[in-house]
């Protein structure tokens, strides 16, 4: 339950090192959002979790930061036509792919229409720019998988979160069985099905009808609206996930599920048939992107002190086992679904949400990863990239007359 903040009661005050967090809430709850916003991006910068306590003093140093770090330029140095262009683009040229299939283990995704195609960009002043099939409905699948790993945290913490899940990317398909018999956390990270099975298991719910509450309030705040559940795909995954039913009973053997399997596993099955479109994509995700707050009308929906948790997991394991070629080539955490659906973040600046249902052979989109991947490109967006300002007036190391031998 929330209270009039936002703020989960009960949710930690300190991280994994020791270190108080109280006084950074504080301080962000208290702040303008778009200030709030920008002394965590500095705080992320600075490798911190954020004040060290919440006094007066330390409250006013922060105030009298500027408001945006050149780490994270003021959205969006492109004018909006820019960025319309931009995806307009973007999707003129990914229209072409036709490589891949759609997911052909879930008939109901087997036969969606493969020549679906939309693109959108929300950025953290909630400005919308968007090309295709933006208000076709697809189900979310795995790209549902952090938004709930946020919710977890929120409830039980980080730190019950690394002790019984784990957060290390594992390498396989995101189906694996055979992960859980490798590793010792057994679930690994809240990404994959083993992991986000048991992360639905660990809500506080009496029956699978609460938990289902808490997981559908939860993406109807982020998403600003009550989505539904296409019940053709959950009656399809139904007859046909027998794979994460082994999952689930395998993890509940090894006590490293924390409900009944069949309570878990229909709670995340409603999860991953959520309908979305990639506009509404799009603004979830951007509520990351802006430090937990719903941009359109800045409200406050993901507590601000879980934000780098979820997007650093998401950044290490949500491309399934493409994660390290997608973090090498485009640099920003993004989670992509079998339905077809991916969305990225660049923190403090945007989100970008595609949809495209042919997929490759590790389950990610073929036109949603390739358009997403030149936007990213074409602005820079790289989190493991300097800004140009600052990059051009590094000295190269093979020109200076000290290069160390």
């Amino acid at each position: 339950m929330r209270g009039e903040s936002g703020r989960t009661p009960g949710i930690r005050d300190r991280d994994s090192w020791g270190r108080t967090r109280r006084g950074a809430a504080t301080f962000r709850s208290a702040a303008p959002p778009r200030l709030a916003t920008a002394c965590a991006a500095l705080a992320l910068v600075a490798g911190c979790a954020g004040p060290q306590n919440g006094d007066a003093a330390t409250q006013a140093e922060l105030a009298s930061v500027p408001a945006r770090h050149p780490v994270f330029p003021a959205p969006e140095r492109a004018a909006g036509a820019d960025l319309q262009a931009l995806v307009e683009r973007v999707h003129a040229s990914c229209v072409a792919l036709r490589d891949g299939a759609n997911a052909d283990y879930i008939p109901a995704l087997r036969d969606a229409d493969p020549e679906g195609f939309g693109v959108a960009i929300v950025t953290v002043d909630g400005a919308l720019y968007t090309a295709g099939d933006c208000d076709t409905p697809f189900a979310i699948m795995s790209a549902a998988k952090p938004f709930t790993a946020a919710l977890v945290i929120e409830a039980v913490g980080t730190d019950a979160l690394v002790e019984r899940i784990g957060v290390e990317p594992t390498g396989e398909p995101f189906n694996s069985v055979t992960a859980i018999e490798l590793h010792p956390e057994r679930s690994i990270n809240p990404l994959v099905n083993a992991g986000a099975i048991a992360a639905v298991s660990m809500l506080g719910a009496d029956d699978v009808e609460a938990r289902w509450a808490l997981l559908d309030d939860h993406f109807a705040r982020l998403a600003g609206e009550r989505l539904e559940v296409m019940d053709d795909v959950l009656a399809s995954v139904g007859a046909s996930n027998h794979r994460n039913r082994a999952i689930a009973n395998l993890l509940f053997s090894y006590d490293r599920l924390y409900c009944e399997p069949a309570e878990a596993l229909e709670a995340y099955n409603r999860q991953s048939c959520l309908a979305v479109t990639t506009v509404q994509l799009a603004r979830m995700a951007a509520c990351l992107a802006n430090g937990g707050v719903r941009p359109s009308d800045d409200t406050r929906v993901v507590d601000a002190a879980v934000i780098d948790e979820v997007l650093a997991v998401t950044c290490m394991a949500g491309f399934y086992d493409e994660s390290g070629r997608w973090a090498y080539t485009v640099g920003l955490p993004a989670k992509s679904g079998v339905g077809g659906g991916i969305w990225a973040v660049a923190p403090g600046r945007m989100a970008i949400a595609a949809w495209s249902p042919r997929l490759n052979g590790s389950g990610n989109s073929v036109r949603a990863s390739a358009a997403i991947r030149e936007i990213a490109q074409s602005l820079d967006l790289s989190l493991f990239r300097l800004p140009q300002d600052r990059a051009s007036a590094a000295p190269n190391p093979t020109t200076t007359e000290s290069t160390p031998r």
